[in-house]
């Protein structure tokens, strides 16, 4: 089975990018006796699952087939489905370093074994690297996940952002942007470097494109600093006198910009007259208020100065824009005063990709499902611990 599993690999590399779906469909089925496939990728709100092939295909149509796959993709596990003839459908979750990107079915013509169901996992774990690796040279995948059109400034902020999660034996952080298909100025931002995980959140100025280019520039900005080898304060600073000699004064962008010690859950800080930071320990939630600094891009050269604080191994924090922490429809009193501790208390036993979705469902509720007002982001790590680890 390793052999076949060199072998997947191979045919998937050699796969052109935009055909990645159908030589693994091959593959599968000369390797595992697989009568079938299908893949299926979340879209942007990750509030369904669609297949990249034709959706009118009797083995992906089905609402038994959906229900299967979202199961498979919300609790991240392999499911069984049962089918006529003594068939059997594998559903196995597409993810990559954390990030979900959907689902592989395999329809088999018998219950298959554990080894099967082994070699089949890991088989869904090279196809989601190749979706990751050839969503760069093709467009087919994000049409599949494309609901409907995103305006010009999303298409640059998704274009933008690093991906909607990353996991490691210490964190798990994920990410989740609204509307989806039109915000412009609101984004995240993380990196992973020698043990350090550095993660930006932008409460972004005005609408529209204008905005998204003021995210872009500040984002990248960040971004030249830190892969120079600059830390947390020369991010902000070369940030913030790259956005004031652009604007002069007339236009900033609040920012957070955190770093985390993997290894000993201690955070170095800098708010830029930030988005919220929200500490989930136990049942509790608590807000973290550090020093508000000034907006990057108010004026020029502007110095920063960094703040710490120490998480506690199972600490959740969440990160959220004022389209989040201030949304207050119809008058109400803001989310952030009352509802959104308790939504954030509710996903205590799930994932951070799950626990982002379930503030951004009541989010929605609390508008009463009618179309955010604001740009609204929520950025969600947890700290395991970071264990015994040797050096080097």
């Amino acid at each position: 089975m390793a052999d076949a599993l060199t072998g997947i690999s191979r045919a998937l590399r050699e796969a052109p990018p935009d055909r990645v779906v159908e030589a693994a469909d091959q593959a599968i089925r000369s390797v595992l006796g697989a009568l079938g496939t299908a893949v299926f990728v979340a879209d942007y709100r990750i509030n369904g699952l669609w297949p990249v092939l034709d959706a009118r295909q009797p083995q992906v149509a089905g609402q038994a087939v959906q229900s299967m796959v979202q199961r498979c993709f919300s609790s991240q596990q392999s499911v069984r489905g049962s089918e006529p003839q003594g068939r059997c459908r594998l559903y196995l979750p597409l993810t990559v370093w954390g990030e979900r990107l959907g689902v592989l079915m395999v329809e088999l013509p018998q219950a298959p074994s554990e080894e099967i169901v082994a070699a089949a996992t890991d088989i869904a774990g090279e196809v989601a690297m190749a979706l990751r690796a050839a969503d760069r040279e093709t467009d087919r995948y994000r049409r599949a996940r494309r609901r409907e059109r995103l305006s010009m400034a999303a298409e640059l902020q998704w274009e933008l952002l690093p991906g909607r999660g990353i996991s490691h034996e210490a964190f798990q952080v994920a990410g989740q942007l609204e509307p989806a298909y039109t915000v412009s100025g609101d984004h995240f931002d993380w990196s992973l470097n020698d043990d350090r995980l550095t993660v930006t959140v932008l409460n972004g100025e005005t609408i529209g494109l204008a905005a998204a280019l003021l995210t872009a520039v500040t984002v990248n900005a960040m971004r030249n600093a830190r892969r120079s080898g600059g830390g947390l304060v020369e991010q902000a600073e070369l940030a913030s006198d790259t956005v004031y000699y652009q604007h002069r004064g007339h236009r900033h962008v609040a920012t957070v910009l955190l770093e985390l010690d993997c290894t000993t859950g201690r955070v170095r800080a800098v708010d830029a007259g930030s988005p919220h930071l929200m500490r989930l320990r136990g049942g509790a939630v608590t807000r973290l208020v550090l020093e508000q600094q000034l907006p990057l891009g108010m004026f020029a050269e502007t110095r920063y100065d960094l703040q710490e604080f120490d998480l506690d191994p199972g600490d959740r924090l969440f990160v959220v824009s004022d389209g989040v922490w201030g949304a207050d429809p119809s008058g109400k009193e803001a989310y952030g005063q009352r509802a959104m501790a308790r939504s954030m208390r509710a996903t205590r036993l799930q994932p951070p990709s799950e626990a982002v979705g379930t503030v951004m469902r009541e989010l929605q509720a609390f508008h009463a499902d009618a179309d955010l007002r604001d740009d609204a982001v929520v950025v969600c790590l947890d700290w395991h611990g970071g264990g015994d680890r040797a050096d080097g």
